[in-house]
C-alpha cells in the first residue's frame, strides 16, 4: 500500500468538510463497514437483511417497518452476525435521520419506493431499492434527477442484471453474431390464484396505517389491500406485470439495446378466472413499437401451456438465429434450433451496489436509477394503454392493426383463454387505448387523459417535490 500524500489527506479532509457543512454524512471509503437501514421487512426485506448481513463489510444497522408484528425475524437475523440489535425505526423519516446509515435499502410497497429514495438521497445516503422503480413514470424522472443533483448512487433491484450468464449472452447479442435483433418477447407464465373478498376492517394492533399508505389515498383499511396483495391494486401496485414482468422487459430493453422510451404502446388483458377484490389483470398482452425494433409482453397469471419450451423468459429473434434467457442460464441458437453457444454465471446484485458505493463509480452499477427508469416504464405504459381502454369481446382477430407478431400473440393468449372454459362470444377482455408517446418529453402525443396517469395525487404531507 502506497503513503499517504498530503494531497490525499487534504482531498479526504475536504470530502469530509463539505459534507458536515451540508449536514451529510461523509460516503463511505473503499476501506470502510457499510452500515445499511432496511425499509419493509416482512417479503422481500427479509432477503435484504440477508445478504446485507452476509457480507464481510457491512452490517444491517437499522429496521424500518409501520408493522411492528412484522420485525422480528429482521431484527434477530441482523443481530446474529452483527452480535449486537440493530436500532428499529417506526417511521422511516427518523431512520432518514440517523447520519451513522450509509446506505438505504428499501423492499416497501412501490408506491413508497420513490418517495423513501428521495427522503434517503436528500439525507446524503445511497440507495438500493426494489424492482420496480417507482409506482408512476413522473416520479421515477423526480428520482433520476435527485441522484443527479445530489450525487448519489441508486440501484434497482432486478438481480438478473448482474447475472454472469445473461451478461455474456447481451454481449454475444451485440458482437452481430446472430444480426439485427428485430423481436423481443417478454413472457411470464406463471399461476396466481384469487385474493377472494374481504370486508374493510379494524387497523391491526401495532400498525401505523398514515404511515403505511404514504403518498396513497386515505381509504379504510382493509386486508386485501395490505401484505402483498396490494399488488393487485392501483394505489400501490402494478400489478403482475410490475410485479415480475419487469424482469422480462428490463432484459428486452436491455437485448433490444434501448435507452429511450418506445413510441407507441397498446394493452389487452384483463382478470379472468375468478371475481376477486383486484383491480389489475392477471392476464396481459403489451406491445411496445421503437420503430426498427418491437418488444411483446405475455403475462399469464392462469394455468398455461409454454411458449416454445419456455414459462418465463425472454426470447430475442434475430436475423440470423435467436438468444434465450430462461431458467438460469442463456444460449444462442441458429435459426434451426441447434445450440451455438451456452452462457452461465450467476452474481450478487447486492455485491455490486456495495462494491460500485465504495468506489463511487455511477457506471460500476449494474441497473443504475436511469435503467431502472426506462424498464418500469414499460409497467405503467401498458398499465395507462389497459386502464384507458374498453370491455369488448375476443372474437377480433387482428386489434393490432398491421403487426402480425402482436396479432399472432394475441391469438395465443384468446386461445389460452378458451382453455379456461372462456369463450370469444361471450367473455370480455380489456381492449386498451392504443398510445402514441413522446420519448423526450416522457408525455403522450394527444391525450391529456392517459398524461393524467403519468403521475398521482399525493396525500400530503407524503408529497413527492418537484424540486428534489
Amino acid at each position: 500500500m502506497r503513503p499517504i500524500t498530503r494531497r490525499d489527506f487534504l482531498h479526504t479532509s475536504l470530502a469530509a468538510v463539505t459534507s458536515a457543512a451540508a449536514g451529510l454524512p461523509a460516503r463511505a471509503g473503499a476501506n470502510d463497514r457499510l452500515r445499511v437501514g432496511v425499509i419493509g421487512v416482512r417479503g422481500q426485506g427479509r432477503v435484504h437483511v440477508s445478504r446485507w448481513a452476509s457480507f464481510q463489510d457491512s452490517e444491517v444497522a437499522a429496521i424500518c417497518d409501520p408493522d411492528e408484528s412484522v420485525i422480528g425475524d429482521a431484527m434477530a437475523a441482523a443481530e446474529k452476525k452483527a452480535g449486537k440489535k440493530p436500532h428499529y425505526y417506526k417511521d422511516l423519516r427518523k431512520l432518514m435521520e440517523d447520519k451513522s446509515i450509509d446506505i438505504i435499502s428499501i423492499a416497501a410497497p412501490n408506491h413508497w419506493h420513490v418517495l423513501a429514495s428521495i427522503w434517503a438521497i436528500q439525507a446524503g445516503k445511497d440507495v438500493y431499492v426494489e424492482k420496480p422503480l417507482g409506482h408512476n413514470v413522473w416520479e421515477q424522472r423526480k428520482l433520476v434527477e435527485a441522484s443527479r443533483k445530489h450525487d448519489r448512487l441508486v440501484q434497482m433491484g432486478n438481480y438478473p442484471r448482474s447475472n454472469g450468464h445473461l451478461r455474456t449472452g447481451m454481449e454475444f447479442l451485440r458482437s452481430g453474431k446472430l444480426g439485427k435483433v428485430r423481436l423481443a418477447r417478454a413472457i411470464w407464465y406463471s399461476g396466481r390464484g384469487s385474493i377472494g373478498k374481504k370486508a374493510d376492517a379494524p387497523v391491526p394492533a401495532g400498525v401505523d396505517y398514515d404511515l403505511w399508505l404514504g403518498p396513497a389515498p386515505e381509504r379504510p383499511f382493509n386486508p386485501n389491500r395490505f401484505h402483498y396483495n396490494w399488488h393487485w391494486n392501483w394505489d400501490y401496485g402494478g400489478g403482475e406485470i410490475a410485479n415480475n414482468g419487469i424482469y422480462l422487459l428490463d432484459t428486452a430493453r436491455w437485448g433490444i439495446g434501448k435507452s429511450e422510451h418506445p413510441k407507441s404502446v397498446r394493452c389487452v388483458g384483463g382478470r379472468f378466472g375468478y371475481e376477486d377484490d383486484g383491480q389489475t389483470p392477471n392476464t396481459q398482452i403489451a406491445a411496445y413499437d421503437y420503430g426498427d425494433v418491437q418488444i411483446l409482453l405475455e403475462v399469464r397469471g392462469l394455468r398455461s401451456d409454454k411458449y416454445k419450451d419456455m414459462a418465463i423468459g425472454t426470447r430475442f429473434e434475430c436475423e440470423k438465429g435467436t438468444l434465450i434467457s430462461a431458467g438460469g442460464s442463456t444460449t444462442a441458437y441458429t435459426p434451426e434450433g441447434e445450440v451455438l453457444e451456452r452462457f452461465s454465471g450467476g452474481g450478487d446484485h447486492f455485491r455490486n451496489f456495495a462494491d460500485a458505493v465504495k468506489s463511487r463509480k455511477r457506471q460500476d452499477l449494474t441497473s443504475e436509477v436511469l435503467e431502472g427508469h426506462l424498464s418500469t416504464s414499460l409497467c405503467h405504459l401498458a398499465n395507462i394503454s389497459y386502464r384507458l381502454g374498453e370491455g369488448r369481446t375476443l372474437e377480433s382477430d387482428d386489434p393490432f392493426g398491421k403487426n402480425a407478431e402482436a396479432n399472432e400473440t394475441y391469438q395465443r393468449f384468446r386461445d389460452h383463454l378458451k382453455q379456461h372454459g372462456l369463450e370469444p362470444a361471450k367473455a370480455k377482455a380489456c381492449f386498451g387505448r392504443a398510445l402514441t408517446f413522446d420519448p423526450k418529453a416522457e408525455a403522450f402525443v394527444g391525450d391529456a387523459e392517459a398524461d393524467a396517469l403519468l403521475t398521482r395525487v399525493y396525500r400530503k404531507p407524503y408529497v413527492v417535490p418537484q424540486e428534489v
